[in-house]
């Protein structure tokens, strides 16, 4: 410790300066990946027993796909438009909240290419992304810790000091658990300290061209926090006009105007990123949170048996000595540190850094890096603490630990404090010795304490509260190779019927339970997706207009065609996987393949993946018909958004309920009053058609469904179709509760739930003999299909319109950002049937291309370079003195050191 002193002390010594400069950045960084590698000991030993630094959840469900399917699309240099992600979607729109412009991917992106085409690597595989997690992550907490030593020593803090604060927020618990389960989350950790930065340099120096590129990478990297890091930055600005900390700052309205100049600089020059993300965002369907959200609550034990973070007993130790506070560095880290433990324990803070949602713990890093300035700032100046101070500041951290102790076991179920509370006593005993010796060699031992301590909390964090610390929850090579995941015989019965397949755009309804983004993972195109922004237009497609019911209930998903034989034929559904057994098949498919215990089934009644037509219905004249209704009207023409389209009068397709056709008994159950109670373990309703018809292949049975007695998630059974609930208070309940179910029609009806009380409302059954569906797949035979290329954002057709058709679709989802031209010229994109894209057309030939951009990119292009070029003659026409006009690299070297 004292050799690391005096090194970089010397090293910052005026004559050596810019000789050194560069020779301390290199030191700094050494050292911190160094702490790094240390900090991830635990996910290394992991790694090298076949075990990953991702979550089972959402690391195995999302990351990783996103990440793998982000690389194919950029490496083949399609940037703008995945047909691959769900049924179609906009990368920079619907990915831009994951990793789509992550400055951290990209450049991950770059390096992997470089590898890939040099031949040192094979291709990426989804094991790839798993193992470079972990690389990663060692290489951002290295940029994280220097970049945080840095801003603490522009705020005049020792460079010992600073380093150690920096340490603790870098390795605080928060990163690992960003990076375990929801990985570039860890990135807005990087980005803040940036900003923070930035504003100091408005502050001391008057100099905004810090603060406008950390505004423009944090708006480019990740519009979501982006905002939250925009809050924080608003808090740490009025504390810093509440409490100045120099003699001489900027004034107040002279910042706020360097703010807004720099604030709007960086939002034009991001705009290419920033505004297609907002529309992406503003473009999704997500139910409002309509529990009560309480001002107070309790989501952990910050001190002893944090989840989201953990305040060392070294913080609290400084917090409680009075007279550190006379010094305004201390006082003004110490007052952000004391706010942010008030706001941990407040859901409706949570709730407001979530865009004012269900409430989520996310914006915590901040509360580690002003705890971090505590520490630095209390380890300056501890050596003119007195013995009477450091008495109190025993006696009260001692209070508040016992109390943590006690309302441990009096409000949390488990609890595992131990390694903290040893952490706790060798804080104390270390911190006490060092105040009555006054002895450099305990300052050493207490700084070099420090760093280890929050190593140790770290690692034993990842054991203990991560999922690899539960060996059922670890993320192991086998895993990603079973069935759960990613299956041999899966792949291979996917894999012989793609190799058989001479159409590249059929899409095939398989997933894993709960893996949405299953075909990501196995490389084929499918109808489901898991992620947190989507088409709005396909989710009300599910939801509401065809009420298709997904085999679970959850937000941010859609998945499955809910085993209904017009959707696979309208959306060339060509191919059905299913275990062995299953008996839940969608009318018209049959047995084409079968390897191990899975079954492919073909679609025989496909119809064309681009269609034409004469016959227009709207979606006004069908809102209140069926869904079997509305299934009916698009597979005998098309459905459009506009009723001025419309040329021509075409009856509406009936269907006819015939639930007063029916006999209803219950079984292990009563049913009064719309109000189902069921008895046994397991029972319902049996329904039973009188006089069926025996040309009906299948049933369409709907129903409005509630459970009263609890609140409890259950699992619904009609026949031999499952399907589960969510609990009336999950943040992630649709609160879609009126369901269509199709079932077979040779079967009788049953329905089936746990025991409870339910509310079961509007019973509705449809009959469904596919004659329309029939008659549809005679005409396209008759005809030839239209031929058609799709490269990566653009759809080129080529149609000749003998046949005097009015309208052609595709089921390639609508969204903003798609534009069409016929002969050259632009027409008008159609939003047909319901959620895809359709083209009114003209007689004779049609050449017809379909192109997609992000909403919004040449205007955002635009703003970009044109505010980036202002940016540049706006600072060759300031006059600069010498020393500040050099480059970035000699401004962290010379200013910061």
């Amino acid at each position: 410790m004292k050799f690391i002193n005096t090194l970089f002390h010397f090293l910052q010594s005026n004559q050596n300066k810019k000789k050194n400069g560069l020779l301390v950045i290199s030191i700094l960084f050494s050292i911190s990946f160094i702490i790094a590698l240390l900090s991830h000991s635990f996910f290394l030993s992991e790694w090298f027993g076949g075990r990953y630094m991702t979550g089972m959840n959402d690391g195995l469900s999302q990351m990783l796909p996103f990440k793998k399917l982000l690389y194919n699309e950029y490496s083949s240099g399609n940037f703008f438009y995945s047909n691959q992600f769900g049924m179609g979607g906009g990368i920079y729109s619907q990915l831009s909240y994951y990793f789509s412009t992550s400055v951290i991917f990209i450049i991950t992106v770059l390096i992997t290419y470089l590898l890939e085409v040099t031949h040192l690597i094979k291709e990426p595989d989804i094991f790839y992304w798993a193992d470079a997690i972990l690389i990663i992550s060692m290489i951002r907490m290295t940029l994280i810790i220097s970049l945080t030593t840095l801003y603490f020593r522009y705020m005049n803090i020792w460079m010992i000091p600073a380093f150690i604060g920096a340490v603790f927020y870098g390795t605080s618990i928060i990163y690992f658990r960003h990076v375990t389960y929801w990985e570039f989350f860890a990135d807005a950790m990087l980005w803040l300290p940036l900003l923070l930065f930035g504003i100091e340099k408005v502050i001391k120096e008057k100099k905004a061209g810090w603060f406008m590129i950390a505004v423009s990478i944090s708006l480019f990297d990740n519009f979501y926090f982006a905002y939250i890091n925009f809050i924080l930055v608003g808090i740490y600005i009025i504390f810093r006009w509440i409490m100045p900390l120099y003699a001489q700052e900027t004034s107040k309205i002279k910042q706020i105007k360097m703010y807004v100049y720099s604030g709007l600089a960086g939002f034009g020059i991001s705009a290419i990123s920033f505004i297609p993300a907002v529309y992406g965002y503003l473009n999704n369907h997500r139910m409002s949170y309509e529990e009560p959200i309480p001002i107070l609550g309790v989501p952990d034990n910050l001190l002893l048996d944090g989840r989201i973070i953990v305040l060392p007993a070294f913080v609290v130790l400084c917090l409680f000595v009075i007279s550190f506070y006379k010094n305004k560095m201390f006082r003004f880290f110490a007052c952000l540190t004391i706010l942010s433990v008030m706001l941990h324990f407040s859901p409706l803070v949570a709730s407001v850094f979530n865009g004012f949602s269900a409430p989520q713990y996310r914006w915590e890093y901040f509360l580690s890096l002003m705890a971090g300035g505590v520490i630095a700032t209390g380890l300056q100046q501890i050596h003119q603490i007195n013995k009477r101070h450091v008495g109190i500041s025993i006696a009260c951290t001692f209070t508040i630990f016992s109390i943590s102790y006690f309302a441990q076991s009096l409000y949390f179920s488990t609890s595992k404090t131990i390694y903290l509370l040893i952490a706790t006593l060798i804080t104390i005993t270390i911190f006490s010795l060092y105040a009555w010796k006054r002895n450099k060699l305990f300052f050493a031992i207490l700084s070099v304490m420090l760093v280890m301590l929050s190593l140790y909390t770290s690692n034993l964090y990842q054991m203990i509260k991560l999922p690899n610390g539960e060996s059922k929850q670890a993320v192991t090579k086998e895993y990603m190779k079973s069935d759960q995941y990613n299956g041999r015989d899966q792949l291979e019965l996917i894999q012989e019927i793609q190799q058989q397949e001479g159409d590249p755009f059929y899409r095939m309804d398989w997933m894993i339970e709960t893996r949405n983004n299953t075909p990501l993972v196995q490389d084929f195109h499918g109808f489901s997706v898991y992620s947190s922004i989507l088409n709005k237009h396909l989710l009300y497609y599910y939801l509401y207009d065809l009420e298709i019911d997904m085999g679970r209930e959850s937000v941010s998903r859609y998945g499955t065609l809910g085993d209904r034989a017009n959707l696979h034929s309208i959306l060339s559904g060509k191919y059905y996987i299913t275990e062995k057994g299953d008996k839940a098949i969608p009318y018209g498919f049959k047995k084409e393949a079968s390897i191990g215990n899975y079954v492919a089934y073909r679609n025989m009644n496909l119809l064309p993946f681009v269609r034409t037509t004469h016959i227009a219905f709207t979606e006004e004249d069908l809102l209140h018909a069926s869904p079997i209704a509305k299934e009916r009207a698009m597979v005998k023409g098309i459905v459009l958004k506009k009723e001025s389209l419309i040329t021509k009068e075409t009856p509406i397709p009936k269907s006819k309920n015939i639930i007063d056709h029916v006999s209803i008994n219950t079984v292990g159950s009563s049913y009064q009053n719309q109000k189902l109670e069921v008895r046994d373990d397991l029972g319902g309703l049996d329904i039973l058609i009188e006089n069926p018809n025996e040309d009906i292949e299948d049933y369409y049975i709907s129903f409005y469904l509630k459970r009263l007695d609890k609140d409890q998630g259950y699992k619904l059974l009609v026949n031999n179709y499952e399907t589960s609930r969510k609990k009336n208070t999950s943040i992630y309940k649709t609160s879609v509760d009126h369901l269509t179910i199709r079932v077979p029609g040779n079967e009788p009806i049953s329905i089936r739930l746990p025991k409870g009380i339910y509310k079961l409302a509007d019973l509705s059954l449809f009959e469904e003999d596919y004659q329309s569906l029939t008659t549809a797949k005679k005409e396209s035979e008759q005809q030839s299909d239209i031929p058609f290329t799709w490269a990566k954002n653009k759809i080129n057709i080529t149609y000749n319109n003998v046949a005097n058709e009015k309208y052609m679709s595709l089921p390639v989802p609508y969204e903003k950002g798609w534009k069409v031209y016929i002969n050259g010229q632009e027409s008008n994109l159609l939003q047909a049937n319901y959620a895809f894209i359709g083209v009114p057309l003209q007689s004779g030939l049609n050449q017809i291309e379909f192109v997609y951009y992000p909403p919004y990119f040449f205007i955002s292009l635009f703003i970009s370079i044109f505010s980036f070029i202002l940016v540049l003659i706006f600072r060759k026409m300031v006059p600069i003195k010498r020393k500040s006009s050099t480059i970035i690299g000699k401004v962290l070297f010379l200013h910061l050191i």
